[in-house]
């Protein structure tokens, strides 16, 4: 009877690497968290770990950019539609504030690493901020265009509508958003703004 020869483990790949590393994450948190444990998790030596990543700063940084990707890719169908503006602004902040309070309530020990993560990496921060405040501008720049907002300048507008809202979107408020008033307040604001942006 022939032998059987072992099955091959999966390529090392980055993607790979960032997945085991989201779960050491979130079994030791960030302090407790090395390279070493991310190998360990793989079954490979952490000197092939940093053939894809050069430091463990590099690591975390690009940990940090994928979670905040994650985001971004979920809200950019609904930027980059061709209806309503005002739906489409209304839908925006709705799953903005609803992917961020997933993430905080269905997974809160990774949430609090990842905030510890946000900390640490400005320019995955600024990168992501550029993007969504640039999904905003499309959307208003469309209701410019058609009539029903009326803004010179629609970066500005999606900026000051990013910053009003902040309240259901940054990690510093995760703790109001299951509050009994959060879903009233939301829907308030939402509506506030898009009367403020609408054409008189």
């Amino acid at each position: 009877m022939a032998a059987t020869s072992p099955t091959p483990s999966p390529a090392l790949t980055a993607e790979r690497i960032l997945e085991a590393t989201e779960e050491v994450l979130r079994r030791h948190g960030p302090a407790k968290a090395t390279v070493v444990d991310v190998a360990r998790a793989l079954g490979v030596s952490h000197g092939s770990v940093y053939r894809h990543f050069r430091t463990k700063a590099a690591l975390r940084e690009a940990v940090t950019k994928r979670w905040l990707d994650r985001t971004s890719e979920q809200l950019s169908g609904i930027a980059a539609g061709d209806g309503d503006p005002r739906a489409r602004l209304r839908d925006w902040l709705r799953a903005l504030f609803e992917a961020k309070r997933r993430k905080a309530g269905a997974d809160p020990e990774l949430f609090a690493t990842y905030m510890v993560l946000v900390d640490e990496n400005g320019p995955a921060v600024t990168e992501h901020i550029a993007d969504l405040t640039g999904q905003l501008t499309g959307i208003i720049r469309d209701g410019t265009g058609t009539g029903v907002f009326a803004v010179p300048d629609p970066a500005v507008a999606a900026r000051t509508v990013f910053q009003a809202t902040g309240r259901f979107h940054d990690p510093a408020y995760a703790r109001e958003w299951e509050g009994p008033q959060a879903e009233a307040d939301f829907g308030a604001l939402v509506e506030l703004l898009l009367r403020g942006l609408g054409a008189r």
